[in-house]
């Protein structure tokens, strides 16, 4: 399969060990800058590109968001803080400039026996093919829309009249291709905010809402069991919004069933 808007908008090209240019595509804005996991989907690459070891995926990367980036190159450096017998911990940073836009920390590490339980079950929604995708003129705000295509199971996105903050629904990349970690990491910042439907919003809604610090725990190795066009399904929640910060739990499942990625995010209302 040839390659895709989203593995061109991601690619790094190597400038010395542990350093990597990438271009940031206004394709993946939100708004007025990049997409939170867009630029999670960059450190996902270059921290791969350092760790180099199919049998060390990673299993958990937070972000913290420093400062706006602008279309154009940006400077991603990686460091290995420690490498033991199962688990790589990494640091990662990206630069455009000179300043600072965001800072990682992230771990990949060998599967290890254990144990297993799972209590979280997939929410019972109509599948993809009986739901109507979302408004497409949501692109001309967010061209990150223009990029997806998502077909909403919960809430109406955008409108504040819920009485709780819950959103999400089945979606994919407009190209097809084989889901990885770098798609996944996008994936658990890629719909509209779950707070946007509080009716506590509807009095005073903000401009935006910039994402301040984004974690991500994979819990599935991939590829996952899904053709290259299938959808995932993405439930996001939020529970605690005070002096402007909100935060969002997320998760991403396949339609089978299979819990890929759960996800923490603190955001800020402005």
């Amino acid at each position: 399969m040839s390659a895709t808007r989203f593995d061109r908008d991601t690619a790094l090209r190597a400038l010395a060990p542990g350093e990597f240019e990438a271009t940031l595509d206004r394709g993946w804005w939100i708004v007025v800058g990049p997409n939170g996991g867009y630029l999670a989907a960059i450190l996902v690459r270059a921290l791969s590109e350092m760790v180099a070891d199919p049998s060390r995926p990673p299993r958990s990367l937070t972000v913290h968001y420093v400062s706006p980036a602008r279309e154009g190159a940006v400077r991603v450096a990686v460091r290995v803080e420690r490498a033991g017998r199962s688990l790589t911990t990494l640091s990662a940073r990206i630069e455009q400039e000179g300043k600072l836009v965001a800072t990682a920390l992230a771990a990949f590490a060998r599967e290890r026996p254990s144990p297993e339980f799972a209590d979280l079950r997939m929410p019972e929604v109509a599948p993809p093919e009986a739901l109507a995708p979302l408004a497409s003129e949501t692109a001309r705000v967010a061209p990150l829309r223009g990029q997806l295509e998502s077909r909403p199971a919960f809430g109406e996105p955008m409108r504040a009249s819920s009485a709780h903050a819950l959103a999400g629904g089945w979606i994919r990349t407009r190209e097809p291709r084989v889901l990885d970690y770098a798609e996944l990491a996008l994936l658990c910042d890629a719909w509209p905010p779950a707070v946007a439907q509080h009716r506590a919003m509807a009095e005073a809604p903000p401009r935006g809402m910039p994402t301040v610090d984004l974690t991500v725990h994979f819990r599935a190795a991939l590829p996952a069991d899904a053709p290259p066009d299938d959808f995932y399904l993405c439930v996001f929640r939020s529970r605690t919004l005070r002096a402007g910060f909100v935060e969002e739990d997320g998760e991403v499942w396949t339609r089978r069933g299979q819990l890929l990625a759960q996800s923490r995010q603190l955001a800020m209302l402005v």
